[in-house]
């Protein structure tokens, strides 16, 4: 057996978003396996903090301010990085979100939802979310003929879930565009895959999942009860995912995929 299978010594992972919940919590998976890992993202306060329980927990971490919606700013991010800990060889795009102006409560009009709103959470979920750090980031992968770009999806992706309309369009863009860069950085040693979480209590969806007595809503209920698990993801099981895609020695084989990490609710036919 390889013990190295899941090794990412001597690499450098990148990850936009990092300051989140689950992109924190990948960003800690990575650091466990050895990668010295650069946090990505515009708070300081929340990227240090990730910073310091990676090196709490023996890791390599540094945080690093950037706008992923500015490619002058990701330029700077990344040559900063290369500058600390060597050139990027992972890349996990983790940033995105949803707006409420952009989300349709029960009874709204589609018709009348706001052009503005749709286009904005498009932007940060596949321009800033995907194409451009994969643009700035993937230019030096190809130069140096290795690397793994890990894109963050979602169940909303693959099933046109009701209300978040703009944010599953998006999503899907981010599928999408994810098996085009496969395909288009295949030989050239860039492996390029999606993970597509199911339902992971965040601060920006806690409202929707659950009461303020901490009962489920309506919608959270739905879910669990469509989800063969019955309960919602932990942070902590997108672990083995993004270190596996990430790994070259474990899945040097694998891209263009999306990797669904749901519990079973894709299994269950809506």
């Amino acid at each position: 057996m390889n013990n190295d299978l899941f090794s990412l010594g001597n690499q450098t992972a990148v990850v936009i978003g990092g300051t989140g919940v689950l992109g924190g919590a990948m960003a800690d998976a990575l650091a466990g396996q050895g990668a010295r890992v650069a946090i990505v993202g515009r708070s300081a306060e929340r990227g240090n903090q990730r910073v310091d329980a990676i090196k709490s927990a023996g890791g390599q971490a540094i945080f690093q301010s950037a706008d992923a919606m500015d490619r002058d700013s990701l330029v700077a991010a990344r040559e900063a990085i290369a500058a600390e800990f060597g050139p990027a060889s992972i890349l996990v795009n983790a940033a995105g979100g949803n707006r409420p102006d952009a989300t349709l409560p029960p009874g709204a009009d589609f018709c009348q939802l706001p052009t503005e709103a749709w286009q904005n959470v498009f932007d940060l979920n596949l321009v800033g979310g995907v194409l451009l750090p994969a643009q700035v980031f993937g230019e030096t992968m190809l130069a140096e003929s290795q690397g793994s770009i890990i894109n963050i999806a979602s169940m909303a992706g693959m099933i046109p879930l009701s209300r978040v309309v703009a944010y599953s369009a998006a999503k899907a863009a981010v599928i999408n565009l994810t098996q085009f860069l496969a395909r288009e950085w295949a030989t050239r040693g860039v492996r390029v895959n999606a993970i597509s979480p199911g339902f992971f209590p965040a601060d920006q969806n806690r409202a929707l999942l659950f009461n303020e007595d901490g009962s489920y809503t309506e919608r959270g209920g739905q879910i669990i009860g469509h989800t063969p698990m019955a309960r919602f993801g932990k942070p902590a099981e997108l672990a083995g995912a993004v270190v596996w895609l990430a790994a070259h020695n474990a899945s040097s084989f694998v891209t263009g995929q999306n990797i669904v990490v749901d519990g079973g609710f894709a299994s269950v036919t809506i």
